[in-house]
């Protein structure tokens, strides 16, 4: 059953659509993965969903719709954005980061349980929790994201190039812990990746991008195995 439903959505900046009646899903407990090459439409998908320009089309969360619902309320209802560079907060601490991401939350005994809880997922912030985050390594400000995207407690992550300008074995890391928050916790994950055969490893179904319009979808492994994909992402 889809916890995300996205039918023919139209979205982009000013008069121009970057997005062209795109459609697809995520399912509950699921891990989609968006691929395309730059200008392809990634990142506007994950803006739309989050109301975060203008769009047209149907966007349901839970069978609500969200197209005209926003940004704040759709991070309420759920919906983490983990966006391209980051958005860390530079001035701030890595603790207050983190706190800034339960900002809609009153529970505060539960909110102080789940700081602890992103100590355990990612033990270098713990190190370098009273340290500005300004001087974080890059690797370190990209964990600091995915744990602040974690603190509104979502049901769905939105993760926008995860892996950008980040060593393999930092890459690894993150999506190791990430496959576990999934598995473990039951949170779905709408992953924009460039590295496709790490999305694809990762991904349960896939979507390819071009000029804003879904041009192959279907199960990882069905993906992973089309000959275009193969040649235009894979290399081989």
């Amino acid at each position: 059953m889809a916890l995300l439903e996205v039918a023919d959505l139209f979205a982009g900046y000013s008069a121009e659509n970057v997005l062209r009646g795109v459609s697809f899903s995520v399912e509950r407990g699921g891990i989609t993965a968006i691929l395309g090459a730059n200008g392809a439409g990634k990142t506007t998908l994950l803006r739309a969903i989050s109301g975060l320009l203008r769009r047209r089309g149907s966007i349901r969360f839970d069978d609500q719709a969200i197209e005209r619902t926003t940004t704040e309320d759709i991070a309420r209802l759920g919906v983490g954005h983990v966006p391209e560079g980051r958005g860390t907060f530079l001035d701030l601490t890595t603790e207050e980061n983190l706190r800034i991401g339960a900002y809609t939350r009153n529970d505060r005994r539960a909110v102080a349980l789940d700081l602890e809880r992103m100590f355990t997922y990612f033990p270098r912030l713990k190190e370098r929790r009273r340290q500005q985050a300004g001087t974080l390594s890059g690797g370190e400000q990209q964990m600091l994201a995915v744990s602040r995207a974690l603190m509104l407690r979502p049901r769905l992550l939105l993760l926008d190039e995860p892996s950008f300008g980040l060593a393999p074995l930092v890459v690894q890391d993150i999506f190791r812990i990430m496959r576990g928050i999934n598995a473990d916790e039951g949170v779905s994950v709408l992953l924009v990746e460039q590295n496709a055969a790490l999305a694809l490893e990762l991904a349960d179904r896939a979507y390819v991008l071009e000029t804003g319009q879904v041009v192959i979808s279907g199960s990882a492994a069905d993906v992973r195995s089309n000959e275009s994909v193969r040649r235009a992402y894979l290399g081989f």
